[in-house]
């Protein structure tokens, strides 16, 4: 899949499966160190993840996955957050 500069692969995956995977422009994740937006082609990284919300923009959907910890990754223009438990709500 050919993914255009201004976005991004997202994976939020749990023990139990792949909750959501997509094209996205925009990510805000809660990390144990504070809240993080992320963009296209951000800089590799890895974090713990914080009980909170993560907002995933993708295109003109807005998805939204309440998570109970786990870790977040970006490296190669993709963002997997590795979760403990989570529940989605899309608008």
């Amino acid at each position: 899949m050919v993914v255009a500069s201004t976005s991004m692969r997202v994976d939020v995956v749990s023990p139990e499966a792949v909750l959501w995977s997509g094209v996205a422009e925009f990510v805000v994740a809660r990390t144990v160190d504070g809240e993080i937006g992320i963009l296209a082609n951000h800089e590799p990284l890895m974090a713990a993840l914080a009980t909170g919300t993560v907002n995933i923009q993708a295109g003109e959907d807005r998805i939204r996955a309440t998570v109970g910890g786990g870790f977040l990754q970006i490296l190669n223009n993709a963002v997997s957050l590795l979760v403990d438990e989570a529940t989605l709500e899309e608008d």
